[in-house]
């Protein structure tokens, strides 16, 4: 096929029409010569051809012409002409721009033992909107996304949460993202807070750098069987982004994942991860501290007299002085079928300036079943577990939602050396009710177990529960 100005085109439809009524005209006589209607056509019998014949030898040359001309714009594909119409073509407009969001509301009762209260003072039940959260999310260009997601009820509040850019295909097929974002340590640390089995990450997760401003690279495989990402980043980030340092004040972040066994069919895969981290906080000291698993606070005058106006750090090193800090990680997950588990070791060693070095490990393991039959999503992109679908909805698809049983034992050791931050250990059952892909209610119950930095062991109940929608 090759293309034609408009000029060639209305010449070539012209003659085409043309010869056409000419040829017609001339069978017709031919056919009704004794017909009074073509007694004008009085011709000899060979003129019709040869006139015929004629106009053929001038379109050809015609035709000729104008396939010289387009050689040079359009390759010629067939003898034939065709006329095309091709419609302009469609292009997405950018940039892009789409609202998301989502909110948790909680409820907490506590009971602690006497040697509790005493360790940690006394804790009031309470709710709590958790978090609330908005994001416009996008694309700026064809190869460049963004999130700018803000959190109204985090401490600080309003604060920056996912603050960021990125751009494809940088190094390959790897991407590029710059601003202020979850860095690349921990599994758990790197599931999305709306697709957690708890209503808070294990106790460990305190120790991650987490959100800093930074730049990061990350890609996967083509067969999504690893996943990498290595980022660099100022340190420490307030709620707000912003980090002031001289020459230290730097952090960087890597982790590596890979799928040992997976088959999609059956839903079986087996996780394997590795993290680094590297963080030298300049004049800013180090404070390790957790809670245990549950947040609940108020920022008014109604609080009881004597009582915390949220839930106190159970386990705390106090303001360390230091030069740096290692992170590592080992991440060990795998499903099959309804059944889930997951699993990470997470160790910091912080050296001090004329004093001994200090490491601090943490673990958590978990396990999850679905009674209704659904399968653990995984995210093969971003080496975590993702969101769960039930197979069929509540409401018009007169489902029961899917329901989900959780069982999980953390522990945070802050004693080494001269520092006793006390040792903490949790265990946590959990029931979760996904009534569609974007709502949930969840329950906890916490047993908390706790060494003090006294060496008194004390006990607390906690009893949780949360309901969650996302759009």
């Amino acid at each position: 096929m090759f293309r034609l100005n408009v000029d060639g085109v209305d010449q070539c439809v012209f003659k085409l029409i043309r010869l056409t009524l000419f040829a017609l005209v001339c069978i017709s006589g031919v056919q009704a010569e004794s017909s009074d209607e073509f007694e004008m056509l009085e011709l000899p019998a060979e003129q019709p051809a040869i006139a015929l014949d004629q106009e053929l030898a001038q379109l050809r040359a015609e035709i000729e012409a104008l396939k010289q001309m387009q050689a040079a714009s359009a390759p010629i594909i067939s003898e034939q002409i065709f006329c095309v119409h091709e419609p302009p073509a469609t292009r997405k407009k950018f940039p892009t721009a789409r609202i998301t969001g989502f909110f948790q509301a909680d409820a907490v009762w506590f009971q602690q033992d006497v040697a509790n209260e005493a360790a940690v003072g006394e804790i009031p039940d309470g709710a709590d909107f958790r978090r609330a959260r908005l994001a416009a999310v996008g694309e700026a260009w064809d190869n460049v996304s963004y999130i700018l997601e803000m959190d109204f009820a985090f401490p600080g509040r309003p604060s920056f949460m996912d603050l960021w850019f990125e751009i494809d295909e940088v190094l390959g097929n790897n991407k590029l993202r710059v601003g202020l974002f979850r860095q690349p340590f921990g599994m758990e640390g790197l599931t999305s807070v709306k697709e957690l089995t708890f209503l808070e990450r294990s106790l460990p997760f305190a120790q991650l750098p987490f959100r800093q401003i930074g730049v990061m690279l990350h890609g996967h495989r083509a067969d999504q069987l690893m996943t990498w990402a290595i980022s660099g980043y100022r340190f420490p980030t307030d709620a707000f982004g912003g980090s002031l340092g001289h020459a230290a004040g730097y952090g960087m972040s890597s982790r590596l994942t890979g799928l040992l066994l997976d088959n999609q069919s059956s839903g079986s895969l087996i996780h394997l991860g590795a993290a680094y981290s590297y963080v030298n906080p300049d004049d800013e000291p180090i404070q390790i501290r957790s809670q245990p698993e549950v947040f609940v606070a108020e920022t008014g005058l109604g609080v009881p007299s004597g009582a915390a106006s949220s839930v106190p750090p159970f386990v705390d090193t106090g303001i360390l002085s230091s030069a740096d800090a290692n992170l590592f990680s080992i991440e060990l997950a795998g499903s099959i079928g309804s059944f889930y588990t997951q699993s990470e070791i997470i160790y910091s060693s912080i050296s001090r300036p004329d004093e001994p070095s200090l490491v601090f490990p943490g673990f958590y393991t978990y396990a999850g079943y679905f009674l209704t039959g659904e399968k653990r999503k995984y995210n093969r992109k971003g080496g975590v577990f993702s969101r769960v679908k039930p197979k069929r909805s509540v409401g018009a698809e007169r489902g029961i939602g899917a329901w989900e049983i959780a069982f999980r034992w953390s522990q945070l050791d802050l004693n080494d050396a001269d520092v006793r931050g006390g040792r903490l250990n949790n265990l946590t059952t959990g029931l979760n009710w996904y009534v569609n892909p974007y709502t949930k209610f969840q329950w906890n119950y916490i047993h908390s177990i706790l060494d003090d930095s006294t060496g008194v062991e004390s006990e607390a109940d906690i009893f949780a529960m949360r309901a969650q929608v996302d759009f």
